[in-house]
């Protein structure tokens, strides 16, 4: 049973509804999708583990569910951490271990794969996601007990692997910096993604990390187009900031990289050339791509964006990733999951081998963080 509400419908999320379920459910009514400045999502479903969700609607009464939502404020809350280093065994990433300063990430992307672990909090992988946020608490004492206990190995830990450690709320609290010192107090390897130029306010701390050999940074570079940007990633650097970031990090002699994710069929795959060209032009050693991934709920937020801002290019976005992905929107096979498969696939990786064999990229023989300078942090003193 559906009712009708002020500015949305709601129904049993067991229905397993989308967009086209809800606007034929609720007869009648217009649904309220439309850019919202400043944010990537442009609706805020429920998480999937709710009985119920909300979609709005224009029902006429006047409220606007659009404009309420360009009003929403980010708040943030602490995340009471018990284990701050993640560890995983996935054999298609470069890393065992990580740490994510934040829960959700105030930069807006659409595309981001890691919207959906909004939804074990009871919240949506759409708007909540970019603006309630979770940071970890007492990062510095946590992380110097877990490198002091005695079993512990170390590897290198990856910083920005679910959400962005340089994100705009990171000026305030200053979280990836206390990672950072005790890092480089311990002399422990450590690897970073980001789209956020905050990251030479710490080019101190980097630049110390890199000359003991325990560094890479890489820069994601989405387009070189601030149209495309601002509607795909609101809150993230611009792309020429990211390009002097990448000058910047190279000159003070810090391993720097470009990440071309993801990478979108007819909506930036055309730039994928002009980005490393520029990449390489900046200083970056070192390349990688990735294609558009859409796992559970970004399939219909990605969607939903088409719909508002490429509706002309939406069938053959579809087409195209259905093309990669063996008739589906995504598949999480290792393996297959950051490249896909398919005529698609198989021109973007020739494409990306070219240009990278054309500017130099990736020439060098990959070389490992060095492990053997560890120590365990001083500033504990732990009995077992």
């Amino acid at each position: 049973m559906w009712h009708g509400m002020r500015g949305g419908v709601s129904g049993d999320a067991s229905d397993g509804i989308t967009s086209g379920v809800a606007d034929g459910v609720a007869a009648g009514t217009k649904r309220c999708v439309v850019a919202i400045p400043g944010r990537g999502a442009v609706t805020n479903a429920a998480s999937r583990y709710l009985p119920v969700r909300h979609i709005p609607v224009d029902d006429g009464w006047g409220v606007d569910p659009a404009e309420e939502a360009r009003g929403l404020k980010t708040i943030l809350k602490p995340d009471v951490t018990r284990q701050i280093i993640t560890r995983n065994a996935s054999p298609d990433v470069p890393f065992t271990q990580s740490i994510n300063p934040y829960k959700g990430c105030e930069h807006g992307c659409v595309y981001c794969f890691a919207r959906p672990t909004h939804a074990y909090l009871d919240l949506s992988p759409g708007l909540d996601f970019e603006t309630r946020l979770f940071f970890k608490t007492n990062v510095r004492s946590r992380l110097e007990t877990e490198l002091s206990r005695p079993r512990y190995q170390p590897s290198p830990i990856a910083l920005g692997t679910n959400t962005d450690p340089y994100q705009p709320v990171e000026r305030q609290q200053r979280i990836t910096r206390d990672i950072l010192e005790v890092l480089l107090e311990a002399r422990h390897p450590v690897t970073l993604v980001t789209k956020g130029q905050g990251v030479l306010r710490d080019l101190d701390l980097w630049a110390e990390l890199a000359r003991l050999g325990l560094a890479q940074v890489n820069i994601s570079v989405t387009t070189l187009d601030r149209t495309l940007k601002h509607r795909l990633e609101p809150r993230t650097a611009e792309p020429g900031a990211r390009l002097r970031t990448i000058r910047t990090l190279a000159a003070a002699g810090i391993p720097v990289g470009v990440m071309v994710a993801p990478v979108i069929p007819f909506i930036n795959d055309e730039e994928m050339e002009a980005i490393l060209a520029a990449a390489a032009d900046a200083g970056a050693s070192t390349a990688g791509y990735i294609l558009l991934r859409l796992p559970l709920e970004v399939r219909e937020l990605f969607q939903e964006w088409l719909d508002t801002h490429y509706p002309d290019r939406k069938a053959r976005v579809i087409s195209a990733m259905r093309a990669s992905r063996g008739g589906d929107l995504y598949r999480a096979k290792f393996g297959e999951r950051m490249r896909g498969t398919g005529p698609f696939a198989e021109l973007f990786r020739r494409r990306f081998a070219i240009a990278c064999n054309k500017h130099g990229l990736n020439k060098e023989p990959k070389t490992g963080l060095r492990t053997d300078l560890f120590r365990r942090p001083r500033g504990q003193q732990l009995l077992f």
